[in-house]
């Protein structure tokens, strides 16, 4: 069964043309219909579907307050990203910061409240005082905000990636920096947040999109992941080679997956026939010893 909603949807005529881009607007790379970014790919597997990842791809959403925090301190760590603008008011819900708000947020800035941009500061601060982190993130020795887009060799659809920090060719093996906030940088929460988030796809993405850009056939990709409470602890983290295979098989199957779609013009949901569900694991076992 078709679903017509769905079926057929539109499109640019064109796309980006395979290359790196230093300068490319990060809406421009973002509003590109005709390639395939990491979370897209990650967004057309289960727990997702076809359907939520087209559904979204037509229907962006605007910035929330939630990803605000995050974005300042990629500003601040990065060098590079929209204006900050401390927002001098107690509370937000009244008319005038409403107004400053979106004053800000229609100029492309980042509206903060004055602690969370001291908070930032902090963490570029706690990064800087890091020494593996510095050294990855070291002013002068690389460039933020670097797009690159690439033809997938197997299936031919194009694939897109922007890296946080492309370090300069230097001596040595190349490594790639990812920075990311999160609640807890403990080594056993962030396998946790791999797993949940599918950073190790990411990683595996984002060493093709090295290859496919003719950076570095053998880059190393590693995350800088800082905690967003103080003292803003920090761990630098590479997924080993098991989770790299298996970030590198789903995505495959989400590149063909992509591609089947996009010639089918159909983007199916969860499922197209009747589900059989069985209780969760926990609950069958629980309720079992009460009422069998």
């Amino acid at each position: 069964m078709t679903n017509t909603a769905l079926a057929g949807a539109s499109a640019p005529a064109a796309g980006i043309a395979p290359g790196l881009y230093p300068d490319l607007p990060i809406e421009t790379y973002h509003g590109d219909r005709l390639s395939l970014s990491s979370s897209g790919a990650r967004s057309l597997l289960a727990p997702s579907c076809p359907a939520r990842f087209r559904y979204e791809q037509d229907h962006p959403q605007p910035s929330k307050k939630t990803f605000d925090l995050g974005n300042a301190a990629h500003k601040l760590v990065l060098g590079e990203g929209p204006d900050l603008v401390v927002i001098e008011a107690d509370r937000w819900d009244t008319k005038a910061a409403k107004a400053a708000v979106a004053d800000a947020r229609a100029a492309g800035a980042v509206p903060l409240k004055r602690g969370e941009f001291d908070q930032v500061h902090a963490m570029a601060e706690a990064i800087r005082q890091h020494p593996v982190a510095s050294a990855l993130f070291a002013p002068g020795s690389g460039r933020p905000e670097v797009s690159v887009f690439w033809d997938d060799e197997r299936s031919g659809v194009r694939r897109r990636a922007r890296f946080d920090w492309l370090p300069d060719p230097r001596a040595g093996r190349l490594i790639i920096p990812d920075y990311k906030t999160c609640r807890s940088a403990e080594p056993g929460a962030l396998a946790k947040a791999t797993h949940e988030y599918g950073y190790h796809q990411q990683a595996d993405w984002y060493r093709a999109a090295a290859r496919g850009g003719f950076i570095d056939a053998d880059a190393a990709f590693v995350f800088v992941c800082q905690e967003k409470s103080a003292p803003y602890l920090v761990t630098v983290f590479e997924p080993d080679m098991t989770a790299l295979r298996i970030g590198a098989a789903k995505n495959r199957r989400a590149i063909e997956t992509y591609a089947a779609c996009t010639e089918s013009g159909y983007w199916p949901g969860y499922t197209d026939e009747i589900a059989y569900l069985s209780l969760p694991p926990w609950a069958e076992i629980r309720d079992a010893e009460e009422y069998l």
